[in-house]
């Protein structure tokens, strides 16, 4: 299934970046919403971790290698912080 939005009447392919924190980084907020979730009932949960997920339409004129090269450049040197986070480049076309 190919997902495409209506971006300035074009259709365009999109390309979704989920970032995380590293594994071997404490993650305070995760920490808190799993205290929070168990508080409010939830004993089944063990762990929670918090990312971002972010979406970026591409022109489709770029082939899919050259769509995920251009998001992972994006996220080297912008979107992520490949200090602390890890970062996974889904192409949604």
């Amino acid at each position: 299934m190919q997902n495409f939005a209506i971006v300035e009447g074009l259709d365009l392919p999109k390309v979704t970046v989920l970032v995380r924190l590293k594994q071997s980084l404490d993650d305070a907020q995760g920490r808190v919403i799993e205290r929070a979730l168990k508080n409010l009932g939830y004993s089944e949960v063990r762990k929670v971790r918090i990312g971002k997920l972010i979406e970026v339409w591409i022109d489709d004129s770029a082939s899919q290698d050259e769509a995920k090269k251009q998001v992972e450049a994006m996220c080297q040197q912008l979107l992520a912080n490949p200090v602390i986070e890890e970062f996974e480049v889904r192409l949604d076309f």
